[in-house]
């Protein structure tokens, strides 16, 4: 019945992990490596919640039980709301990196995880709202929040992948905080 809605969360997995991850190993700046730290010392926690949730819906995926699965991935969208605006929060309080564009960067990647934070909220009042006492238009509701969230992802993911292009991306990618975190990141459509 969960199937979906797991397998969408995992293109939002994708999306944190766009901005944890880029290869590279350059000497960079001093001033980008000093932006990068800011950011990452506070993003891995943050991943880490999205992960969490992420997996406890996972971990629901086959549950028949509606009242169950409505009430853990009600909680699933709390986390991941609170972790995406604390990422928001985490990108503007660092300021703009100090490339070209790096406001513009900054501000755009700001505004794509708030709206993340704001999309969640709403998927959690949706669900909130399914009716756990009817089995079929449940899992319909659940088929179209799985949906949504399959359009989130591809929304914001332009802006942060932009973020953590060139530079600004491999001066990121050495900073122990935003070191690629394993493929398991995201639920398993298993």
């Amino acid at each position: 019945m969960n199937k979906k809605l797991v397998a969408a969360l995992s293109g939002g997995a994708a999306l944190v992990l766009a901005l944890t991850g880029c290869g590279g190993d350059d000497e960079g700046n001093k001033k980008l490596d000093d932006w990068s730290k800011k950011v990452c010392d506070q993003m891995q926690p943050q991943v880490k919640k999205i992960q969490d949730a992420n997996h406890s819906i996972a971990g629901v995926q086959t549950e028949e039980d509606s009242k169950k699965v409505q009430q853990t991935d009600s909680a699933a969208f709390q986390a991941n709301a609170d972790a995406y605006k604390a990422l928001a929060t985490s990108v503007e309080n660092a300021g703009a990196p100090p490339v070209k564009d790096g406001e513009t960067s900054q501000k755009n990647a700001v505004k794509a995880l708030n709206d993340l934070s704001g999309a969640y909220i709403g998927l959690k009042k949706r669900i909130d709202g399914l009716d756990t006492g009817d089995k079929a238009k449940f899992g319909e509701g659940l088929k179209a929040i799985g949906g949504d969230i399959g359009k989130l992802s591809g929304q914001s993911d332009e802006a942060l992948k932009k973020l953590q292009s060139g530079d600004v991306g491999k001066a990121m990618a050495k900073q122990p905080g935003c070191k690629k975190i394993s493929a398991s990141a995201g639920p398993s459509n298993k």
